[in-house]
């Protein structure tokens, strides 16, 4: 038995359907994903859908949050984190205490 999908639109009026409660748009996602690997090169497709879900899009960003913050995040890994530790590093930045 499969899931009923879902229509949904984002906010760029982008009308899709999913069966779960996943609200990435699989319209915009792709241009929103270049973007992020900028910033986030090593981090998994889920991950990087999770820092998108909570509005996170560069390291600069990342700072606001501590590091138990973004482990809460759905699709946000133990494996996420030396990645991300890494990247904060190389920038000379730290997550929030």
């Amino acid at each position: 038995m499969t899931k009923k999908e879902t229509k949904k639109t984002c906010s760029r009026g982008h009308v899709f359907y999913k069966s779960g409660d996943c609200p990435v748009c699989p319209i915009c996602w792709p241009g929103k994903q270049k973007k992020l690997e900028m910033d986030f090169p090593k981090l998994s497709a889920p991950a990087l859908r999770a820092l998108n879900n909570a509005n996170i899009n560069s390291l600069t960003e990342l700072t606001k949050f501590s590091e138990k913050e973004i482990l809460a995040l759905h699709g946000m890994g133990p494996g996420s984190m030396p990645i991300l530790r890494n990247a904060l590093k190389n920038r000379k930045l730290k997550f929030r205490k």
